[in-house]
C-alpha cells in the first residue's frame, strides 16, 4: 500500500441526518462539507457550527483529507489508510470526490488515529 499524507483540518463537523426527501441547502463553501442525498435518507456533513437543528445530529468528528489525487484506477489508496484505523479499533465516516478521499474520525480518537497512520508509514500535517 502507498505512503500518503493526510492533512487534518481545523473543524470540528457533525454528521446530519434527514428523513429521505427532506431539502437540505447546500453547505457554504469552506475546507470540508458534503451533502448526499439518497434513497433513504439525506446526509449533510459540515462544521459543528453549521449543523441545522432540526437535523438528527453525530457531533465531534475531525477530517483527514488524502493530500494527493489518484487516478480512479490505482487500487487500495482508500483502504491504505482504513486498514490501519480499523486495526486500532477506530471507526470512521468515510467519503470521496472526484479528486482524493475523505475520512472523519471522533474526536476521542484523532490521536490514536493520527498514531495508527504513522505507525502504517502515512504522514499526518495540520
Amino acid at each position: 500500500m502507498p505512503a500518503l499524507t493526510l492533512a487534518l483540518l481545523e473543524d470540528t463537523y457533525a454528521i446530519c441526518r434527514f428523513p429521505a426527501g427532506t431539502r437540505v441547502s447546500a453547505p457554504s463553501p469552506g475546507p470540508f462539507s458534503l451533502l448526499v442525498q439518497a434513497v433513504e435518507e439525506t446526509t449533510l456533513v459540515c462544521p459543528l457550527d453549521h449543523a441545522p437543528a432540526e437535523a438528527e445530529i453525530d457531533a465531534g468528528w475531525c477530517c483527514l483529507r488524502i493530500a494527493q489525487s489518484f487516478d480512479f484506477g490505482v487500487p487500495g489508496i482508500l483502504a491504505a489508510v482504513l486498514d490501519p484505523l480499523a486495526k486500532a479499533g477506530i471507526g470512521i465516516f468515510a467519503t470521496s470526490t472526484f479528486s482524493t478521499d475523505y475520512v472523519l474520525v471522533k474526536e476521542r480518537d484523532v490521536d490514536r488515529a493520527v498514531g495508527a497512520l504513522q505507525t502504517a508509514g502515512h504522514r499526518v500535517t495540520g
